[in-house]
């Protein structure tokens, strides 16, 4: 390998390190203090760097704010695709998955309410990383629902406009403004989903 080439790898490699750890900081002064108080100079204190330095790695402020709810989006996908994965009926996958979104959401609102706010910022403001996570979990159920066709235990033909309709009815129990607003008016959450899934099923063709 030319001199030239190995030298770029390193610092290719430094350099994503150091996003990674400034990234890591981040997310844990906003689960502690949220988002908005936390500022680039608590970032780079915690560090021991200047907060110009940080610049070098993120143009922004708003880039930060983006990456790190990217990461959190990233979780859940994770989560959601191993359901996806595993050995069992297409008709329970779809269900634990939609429960495990919902409930993510929920808990979260609830437990980490730093984090919360920062995804409310994001889908208020039409983040892209909004749409890219939800094309993600709309291929996801779309994996399910096909495999569900070609086990016979869902009639519908195109599983991808099944699945992007399966998304569009699970989105109040997924989209934060309206979780936080269903479990501020103390709703049953869990049963209203229990009550979509069955329709959801019934609209697939399978058991409801």
């Amino acid at each position: 390998m030319p001199k030239t080439t190995s030298l770029r790898t390193r610092t290719d490699t430094h350099n994503d390190l150091c996003r990674e750890r400034i990234l890591e900081v981040a997310e844990e002064h906003f689960r502690r203090i949220g988002y908005q108080k936390t500022s680039m100079a608590d970032i780079a204190s915690c560090l021991g760097m200047s907060s110009a330095n940080i610049y070098r790695f993120f143009p922004s402020r708003a880039a930060i704010n983006k990456s790190i709810c990217g990461r959190f989006f990233a979780q859940t996908a994770q989560s959601a695709d191993s359901i996806a994965r595993r050995q069992a009926p297409a008709h329970e996958k779809l269900g634990d998955l939609l429960n495990v979104l919902h409930q993510k959401r929920k808990m979260t609102f609830i437990q980490e309410k730093p984090v919360h706010d920062l995804i409310v910022t994001a889908a208020e403001e039409n983040w892209a990383i909004i749409k890219a996570h939800g094309d993600e979990i709309v291929r996801i159920i779309e994996t399910i629902v096909r495999e569900g066709i070609e086990a016979g235990e869902f009639g519908v033909e195109n599983a991808a406009q099944a699945a992007r309709s399966v998304m569009n009815a699970f989105m109040p129990f997924y989209h934060p403004v309206l979780v936080e607003q269903r479990v501020r008016n103390g709703e049953d959450t869990e049963a209203g989903l229990r009550d979509q899934i069955r329709f959801f099923l019934k609209a697939l063709g399978g058991a409801g």
